[in-house]
């Protein structure tokens, strides 16, 4: 061939290629414009806030006070309305028990659109999956959260602790007030380095650290990805230096949890760790990830492995770190309950200073406290799912099959028509007797049905050792000069840290 036709032939190529990319785009826009058309239309039926032709509601949700601005509008369009992020992507925000209950006591899978953007860094594990798969990881990973396997956590949970609040006594010899979210963060890493993967006492290592700040990135990415529309695409944001960065967060992520498994691996080959681990009084998450097998005999893949293990080290430290830093804040807000917590805990404890799993049950109160903390701090302010079967909600209206549903719990817990007095911190709310009256579904920290969390019992253990053992040591106060900004960056965290000032406790001086 000469170099004429040669050349003709690659112009050829080019305009075939630039033309299939061309028909492709047409096709992908008409595609979009068909959603929605149709997320539209299974919406006619709920008024809402009036949007932005272009970015639908996502400049106002961006704003720092976004939250606030979901519970107004809460206020105005009772039940539910739509919310839209960008042009394409809309969803049913409901916030109201009885529409919670009609979409989640189902097992509907999560909203593709928004969930997706964590499979590069979870895999494909218990929050993502959905179908037979959900329901078999589901079932191998519940013996993992017995109440046996999670007892012998408690001394985990107070040693992680008690390192933490050695540090804080020297910070609070400074008297000056200090962000605790970074510490609590750190803190419930390496108590979960200790559940999942038996770790010892000897603290983060710098790789563990590094884990830490990735995922930080990790879950600020997303979140900013989700209400970017121009990011929604996969092979335009991997070309993004938004997208760069978490790409680069992943794998650091990853080789975290890879090395951590490969050494378990290794260990297990050996004959005496093996005889360590049967003869054990318990056993680590990881361990029971390694040997857990269907009716059939099947183990998880090494892919499934490392899925559920990202899941849980996200999952569980992350929303626990939200869980406890706001309840800290409410220590802290409210001295009165602050006061009452910290006599609780040294009626229960006496003149111990370590907590034993049958002192959990005894600490009424403070668990009150905590779950009042959780309905005005969920740690997860939404979740979504995207209906596999049409709905009919108890007014009538109802959502076709395909639909897009999100939960907003925030606004859920902030729901004047389910609360009264809603923005008042007010524990007695959680007494038995109100939260036998109360409906099932006005309060769900941890999500609800059956796709709840599977580790609200140990997040729920972990707040109360905490904060049980922060209160014996230290009087909470706020920083008036700092109060947090809260902001929704896949969990509830403050823009500006959660400042409190700390002061040293004499020992006994509470009891």
């Amino acid at each position: 061939m000469g170099p004429l036709l040669l050349s003709e032939s690659v112009s050829h190529l080019g305009l075939w290629a630039s033309g299939l990319i061309l028909v492709l785009g047409f096709l992908k826009v008409i595609r979009l414009l068909m959603r929605r058309q149709f997320l539209a239309r299974a919406m006619d039926s709920f008024p809402g806030p009036p949007m932005h032709w272009l970015f639908g509601h996502a400049l106002e949700v961006q704003q720092t006070g976004s939250l606030d601005k979901i519970v107004s509008w809460a206020h105005e369009f009772p039940h539910a309305h739509p919310l839209w992020y960008g042009r394409f992507l809309g969803f049913l925000n409901i916030y109201d028990p009885e529409y919670a209950k009609v979409v989640y006591s189902r097992g509907d899978p999560k909203t593709p659109d928004t969930y997706d953007f964590l499979l590069p860094w979870i895999g494909k594990g218990l929050l993502v999956l959905h179908g037979p798969q959900w329901s078999q990881h589901r079932k191998l990973l519940t013996p993992g959260f017995h109440f046996d396997v999670l007892k012998p956590y408690v001394t985990a949970f107070a040693e992680s602790t008690n390192s933490m609040l050695d540090k804080w006594e020297e910070k609070a010899r400074e008297n000056k007030s200090f962000d605790i979210f970074g510490d609590v963060g750190h803190m419930a890493l390496d108590t979960l380095m200790k559940c999942i993967f038996g770790k010892g006492h000897s603290g983060l290592s710098l790789r563990d650290s590094n884990y830490y700040m990735a995922v930080k990135e990790l879950t600020l990415l997303t979140q900013e990805r989700i209400h970017t529309f121009h990011y929604h695409n996969d092979f335009i944001y991997k070309l993004t230096a938004h997208g760069r960065r978490f790409l680069r967060a992943c794998q650091v992520a990853h080789d975290h949890t890879d090395q951590v498994i490969r050494e378990r691996k290794a260990a297990l080959q050996d004959k005496k760790e093996q005889e360590r681990i049967q003869n054990q009084r318990h056993l680590d998450l990881l361990d029971i990830l390694l040997g857990a097998r269907d009716e059939s005999g099947i183990r998880l893949s090494d892919a499934d492995l490392r899925a559920e293990v990202d899941t849980f080290m996200f999952e569980g430290h992350d929303t626990t770190t939200s869980g406890i830093s706001w309840l800290l804040y409410c220590m802290a807000r409210y001295p009165e309950h602050q006061h009452r917590c910290r006599e609780e805990v040294c009626q229960v404890l006496g003149d111990r200073n370590t907590i034993q799993w049958e002192d959990l049950a005894k600490m009424t109160y403070l668990t009150m406290c905590i779950k009042e903390s959780l309905r005005l701090y969920p740690p997860v302010p939404q979740v979504g799912r995207q209906l596999s079967k049409p709905v009919t909600f108890v007014d009538g209206r109802s959502l076709p099959t395909g639909s897009l549903v999100a939960l907003h719990i925030y606004a859920l817990h902030r729901n004047s028509a389910v609360w009264p007095d809603p923005e008042v911190f007010d524990p007695l709310r959680f007494s038995p007797e109100n939260a036998a009256r109360r409906h099932p579904f006005a309060f769900i920290p941890f999500s609800a049905g059956p796709r709840n969390c599977i580790g609200q019992q140990f997040a729920m253990n972990e707040m109360k050792v905490v904060t049980a053992l922060c209160l014996l040591r230290f009087e909470l106060a706020l920083d008036p000069l700092r109060p947090p900004i809260k902001v929704q960056q896949l969990i509830l965290r403050s823009k500006n840290g959660i400042y409190l000032h700390l002061k040293p406790l004499d020992p006994g001086s509470g009891k």
